[in-house]
């Protein structure tokens, strides 16, 4: 899974990024400051059922703190994108080649108002024109890819395939391209679609397979809340969330040097350094307030990505349905994220395709009812696959 943070230039991209992954990176108040990706880990959560369970787990491909799941996600910042990226203005062509690999997108907007659409200083720009901006960038990308290629697959009575073919790159499935024709009646036979067909198509294309969450940066500055609920009247409440990525990096900074603990699921900041001085005391308190009172931090960000736009669930594989250990006696050693609807024979599959290939059924861990090969998963499952494979 990978998750692109992306946006016009000096939004607070690659503070966020840092936010989120601790990473060193550039960060500057001027366009284009990164110019090569950063690429690195952050983590999504979820609750343990360690506790549920009466047991301790022991984590093998994630960390858990305090009963909370901390499952690895790989995340992408790339550089600023601009008008016209999509015929290679700015850092345009280098951008849309770096976020093809994204399952979901993060956009990045200045809710202060402070920055205009190229990234340059302003007293009140509009945030919702990045929205379109971008959108529309990546729209006309995908058009782009489709005229160079238009003789070709003109020629073709299997225009699913012929698409699917030259938008390999852009990690869509035949499934998606299918549904983006039809939801606008267009036919695959001999594709000549008009542009405005060509757009219809890519914008919803997009849509499905790259789907993105609007992040309302700079929410500390004084009149964010204004571009706040403009963006939420026009996008939708739960398609816009808003954070301070500045705010949120110092907290993690301060975490990291041992001067508070941070609970980013309560929003609860528990200062244990007592050499402090005033001035970092109220700094604290004043993040600490505007956490709380905002009710958004840039984890519930990720969290939401993940959960909500991917539509994932997270599921415990065991190979001990009574211990709920691992071969090697480790409880609840893995997390893995699965697609909401996924069944037991999916997870058989992730786990490695000769145990799928040969499984038998599953096993519920909670009530030891065995389950059917096509049982749909829940969240949170404890699930043994008994297969015949070695």
């Amino acid at each position: 899974m990978l998750i692109g943070i992306i946006g016009a230039p000096n939004k607070g991209k690659s503070t966020l990024f840092s936010a989120l992954t601790l990473s060193d990176v550039q960060i500057a108040d001027y366009p284009f400051t990164t110019i090569n990706p950063n690429i690195g880990i952050t983590y999504t959560t979820s609750i343990c059922p360690e506790k549920e369970l009466g047991t301790k787990c022991k984590a093998r491909n994630s960390l858990c703190v305090n009963g909370t799941r901390k499952i690895p996600v790989n995340i992408v910042d790339v550089a600023g994108l601009v008008e016209g990226a999509h015929q290679g203005k700015g850092m345009g062509n280098q951008f849309l080649s770096d976020l093809a690999a994204a399952d979901a997108l993060m956009l990045v907007v200045d809710a202060s108002g402070k920055t205009d659409s190229a990234g340059n200083p302003c007293e009140s720009c509009d945030a919702s024109e990045d929205v379109k901006m971008v959108k529309g960038e990546l729209a006309e990308w995908v058009c782009g890819i489709i005229k160079k290629h238009l003789a070709q697959i003109s020629k073709r009575t299997d225009g699913i395939n012929a698409l699917a073919e030259i938008l390999t790159g852009l990690k869509v499935s035949r499934d998606e391209i299918k549904f983006a024709m039809e939801s606008n009646s267009l036919s695959e036979f001999k594709i000549s679609w008009s542009d405005q067909e060509m757009r219809s198509f890519a914008d919803k294309l997009l849509e499905i397979s790259k789907p993105m969450l609007i992040v309302a940066n700079k929410c500390d500055v004084k009149g964010a809340e204004g571009q706040v609920s403009m963006l939420k009247s026009s996008l939708g409440d739960k398609n816009v969330i808003e954070v301070s990525a500045a705010i949120e990096l110092a907290i993690r900074k301060a975490e990291q040097r041992r001067i508070i603990e941070y609970n980013p699921e309560s929003h609860a900041i528990k200062i244990i350094d007592s050499n402090i001085t005033k001035e970092q005391n109220d700094a604290l308190q004043y993040m600490q307030s505007f956490i709380k009172t905002r009710g958004a931090n840039a984890q519930e960000v990720v969290n939401r990505a993940v959960f909500e736009l991917l539509g994932n669930i997270v599921v415990y594989p065991v190979e001990d349905e009574n211990k709920y250990t691992d071969h090697f006696g480790n409880v609840l050693p893995d997390a893995i994220l699965m697609k909401a609807g996924s069944t037991a024979l999916d997870l058989a599959a992730t786990i490695h395709t000769d145990i799928a290939k040969n499984m038998l059924y599953a096993v519920d861990a909670r009530s030891k009812r065995r389950l059917a090969k096509d049982y749909v998963l829940k969240n949170n499952d404890v699930v043994r696959i008994v297969s015949a494979a070695k």
